[in-house]
């Protein structure tokens, strides 16, 4: 299996510094904004988004929650495997606040669709906005586009984007498969 090196740790760490200051500028203050990594992999972008925002631009009190969408997809009872949940960490209300969903790969557009099902028992936001690190633009099976992308990659056949990081697999990268 080859693998083509996509964005280094370096492009990683510039592009996350990107995201964070287009947050920044939609959201200022984080008032009424809330974050939401979805599980399992969109919670490391969601860290490293809020560590930026704090450390570096001195922003306080962001409210940081981790949402599990396996039983919300529509594809859950066609896998033979067992499926692993992952936990939900929501210990607000999103009831009227503006809630971005942060996730590593935007691909089919179904993890979208099943976190704007999931999210509804926590409350109705005032506005959901949608944050990837990749953005697969040409694999799309719902009409789902993301409102702040690092960057879009168009993998063809059975190309994989896989996104590694330093907290969970040694290293920073993303890797064509």
């Amino acid at each position: 299996m080859s693998h083509k090196i996509l964005l280094t740790s370096r492009e990683v760490n510039i592009i996350l510094h990107r995201l964070a200051c287009q947050l920044l500028e939609n959201h200022l203050d984080f008032k009424d904004t809330i974050l939401i990594g979805l599980q399992p992999r969109g919670r490391f972008v969601a860290e490293r988004i809020k560590q930026i925002l704090e450390q570096q631009y001195s922003v306080q009190d962001i409210k940081l929650g981790f949402l599990d969408i396996t039983f919300f997809r529509d594809d859950f009872r066609r896998s033979e495997k067992p499926l692993e949940a992952n936990k939900t960490q929501i210990d607000f209300l999103v009831e009227g606040k503006k809630v971005v969903f942060i996730d590593d790969v935007l691909y089919t557009g179904r993890s979208i669709r099943a976190a704007l099902t999931a999210i509804q028992s926590f409350g109705r936001p005032s506005q959901i906005e949608l944050l990837v690190l990749i953005d697969r633009r040409f694999s799309r099976h719902l009409p789902i586009q993301p409102d702040y992308r690092g960057r879009q990659v168009d993998a063809i056949n059975d190309e994989k984007v896989k996104v590694s990081w330093k907290e969970n697999d040694g290293e920073d990268s993303v890797y064509l498969i």
